[in-house]
């Protein structure tokens, strides 16, 4: 036993892959993100739809950090396993409680006031097992304690608001995390971080798009639940799956291409390529997929309960197809930031998405979900043929 508190951490050589713990941490943050869908298909609104943005950047932060610390060090060994159990732990402890945290009324802090505190637990344990693993680096050092310090400022308007509730809670929010994803920008620039394997840190944030993916077909069961299977639903299943699978395909070449480019960066630029194309970047792209998946669920429950032939309402289409342009244009910033390349088709995408969410909006559900299905069949096809093509580049 005493050797095991008197062990050091284990640095990660340049071609370390992720472990096995690693994906385990991830499990629970796929029961984070259904929970984050759950709450939002609820009560479908243009509040909630902000509400579960804010909290899937809570938990965006919660599990980024540490995909951070495990590029630098091996988080399966030693008292760095019992640090990441904890934050695991918390981070549970968030997903469980995040659709009771945007309540108001009578008893309704409590569970904001937890959700608050084990977000504290998760930032917390992150800084200590990162000043123990930096203790011998003035450089990293530095890095650590003006993040720690940006991140303890952010907690202010956290506290305050899970104490008041309503929409300054929600404006509160916002801010400590502007004020939180924006420090942690700053300690980058400033004291810098190194990347020791870039393939485990691409190969981290690959995963995690295709667990956000993941929640486009798990939103097909939450939206026919018990009903009988009918051809309409049968139908909207089959394109949700195209849907999901064009999704992947235009992101996991590009992923290969940044992984290359952030391959053949050294020393502390590639840590800023990482910060800036990984931790920032992807955070449109697992937004957009969750609000897609929310546009599914939607559209599948509308079927199920005889709405078929009804005009989409608003937010099913906000969902769907701004949920995709949310996805194309963190997957065009990622490209920018990485391989500093982006095709003119790549920065058009988004916007086409956005035109055709007024359309959609006035399809039944079963229409709109085939649109959106050629739309990306179309740019698939489309995309692939200019990387084939030498006159279309």
């Amino acid at each position: 036993m005493g050797r095991f508190f008197r062990s050091r951490p284990v640095v990660t050589a340049e071609t370390h892959r992720p472990t096995l713990f690693e994906v385990f941490f991830d499990l629970v943050l796929v029961f984070g993100l259904i929970r984050v869908t759950t709450f939002m298909s609820e009560h479908p609104t243009a509040v909630t739809l902000v509400q579960g943005l804010l909290v899937l950047m809570l938990l965006w932060n919660s599990w980024l950090v540490y995909a951070w610390l495990g590029n630098y060090v091996r988080i399966d060994v030693g008292l760095i396993r019992v640090g990441i159990a904890v934050a695991m732990g918390a981070v549970f402890l968030i997903a469980l409680v995040l659709p009771e945290a945007w309540e108001t009324g009578p008893g309704t802090r409590t569970a904001r006031l937890i959700l608050v505190l084990a977000y504290a637990v998760v930032r917390s344990t992150q800084f200590i097992l990162f000043y123990w693993v930096s203790v011998d680096d003035p450089r990293r050092l530095r890095t650590v304690r003006l993040y720690a310090l940006t991140t303890a400022l952010s907690w202010i308007p956290l506290v305050v608001g899970a104490m008041v509730g309503g929409t300054a809670q929600i404006l509160l929010w916002a801010l400590a995390l502007v004020i939180d994803m924006g420090g942690g920008v700053l300690a980058l620039l400033v004291g810098g971080w190194p990347i020791r394997s870039p393939g485990h840190f691409a190969e981290r944030h690959g995963l995690v798009v295709i667990i956000a993916l993941g929640e486009s077909l798990i939103s097909v069961g939450a939206g026919i639940g018990t009903q009988a299977i009918h051809w309409p639903t049968l139908a909207a299943a089959l394109l949700t799956l195209t849907v999901t699978g064009c999704l992947y395909w235009l992101y996991f070449p590009s992923a290969a291409s940044a992984g290359n480019a952030l391959t053949t960066d050294s020393g502390l630029h590639r840590g800023f390529v990482a910060g800036n194309a990984y931790s920032v970047a992807h955070l449109p792209l697992l937004a957009g997929t969750i609000y897609v998946a929310l546009g599914v669920e939607e559209v599948l429950a509308a079927m199920t309960q005889g709405q078929s032939h009804e005009a989409l309402h608003w937010i099913p289409a906000i969902a769907l197809f701004g949920g995709t342009a949310l996805y194309l244009a963190g997957r065009a910033t990622f490209l920018v930031l990485s391989v500093r390349c982006v095709r003119p088709g790549q920065l058009v995408a988004p916007v086409v998405a956005l035109l055709l969410l007024p359309v959609g909006r006035y399809l039944p559900g079963l229409a709109a979900l085939s649109l959106l299905t050629v739309f990306l069949v179309v740019l698939l096809s489309y995309e692939a043929w200019t990387r084939r093509s030498p006159r279309a580049q």
